[in-house]
């Protein structure tokens, strides 16, 4: 396994460049600094982050799944061939993949981005999150009152524009959300430049295992309950 050396100053010079030439001609001229200064090192750091999520979670059935730079070509909306950024993640599951929770790692030309979330959540499943916090909302809010005092990630997401239901004002945030995240975002520093990346992001991932636990744990109880209605 190659071992996460850090970017360098190439990678984000890749990263400016196919922002502003967001063509073919431009990419096949630096097709080169693509593998080697953008795609082998989030490879290498996504390996490290698997080894290190399986460890935390040995029972899980943990993938890898780095993204491509290609844009999907019927998708492109008037936007260029190419993506601007990479991102990978480790997760469970295959096409319902982003209705489940997921860690993940992006760069881009202007930032760093990682955490957890799950960015789909079908309809079903979050109207089963707030029933769950109806009737036992203590679990949750032992786990939010431990995130507020962390200073790493914050909870993104849209939010529904009415309300969901009456709950405290320490989990109405989370209450109100269609999907949600757990996310540190970041303008690139000397931090992407470090071997030591991994080891940080482990470090910080270990904080929202407990989250990871409770999510899946909804997903499965999701499962259960589709399961008996068939």
């Amino acid at each position: 396994m190659m071992m996460f050396q850090g970017y360098d100053q190439q990678t984000v010079d890749f990263l400016w460049g196919i922002r502003f030439n967001n063509d073919r001609s431009w990419f096949q001229e630096h097709k080169e600094q693509y593998r080697t200064h953008l795609l082998a090192p989030t490879r290498a750091l996504g390996e490290q982050l698997y080894d290190g999520l399986h460890a935390m979670l040995p029972h899980e059935p943990l993938i890898l799944k780095v993204s491509r730079i290609y844009r999907d070509a019927r998708r492109l909306h008037g936007q260029g061939p190419y993506k601007d950024h990479l991102w990978l993640c480790v997760r469970t599951g295959d096409q319902d993949w982003t209705g489940r929770p997921t860690f993940y790692f992006e760069i881009a030309p202007d930032y760093y981005s990682y955490g957890m979330g799950f960015w789909c959540a079908a309809p079903a499943l979050m109207a089963l999150y707030r029933q769950r916090i109806d009737a036992d909302p203590k679990p949750l809010e032992k786990l939010v009152r431990r995130f507020d005092r962390q200073q790493t990630f914050r909870l993104t997401g849209p939010e529904y524009a009415r309300s969901k239901g009456q709950v405290s004002d320490l989990l109405r945030p989370w209450y109100q959300k269609k999907s949600l995240s757990l996310q540190c975002e970041a303008p690139l520093d000397e931090r992407i430049f470090s071997p030591q990346l991994p080891q940080e992001i482990l470090e910080s991932f270990r904080e929202l295992l407990p989250f990871y636990r409770y999510f899946t744990d909804l997903c499965a109880a999701l499962s259960r309950q589709e399961g008996k209605d068939e």
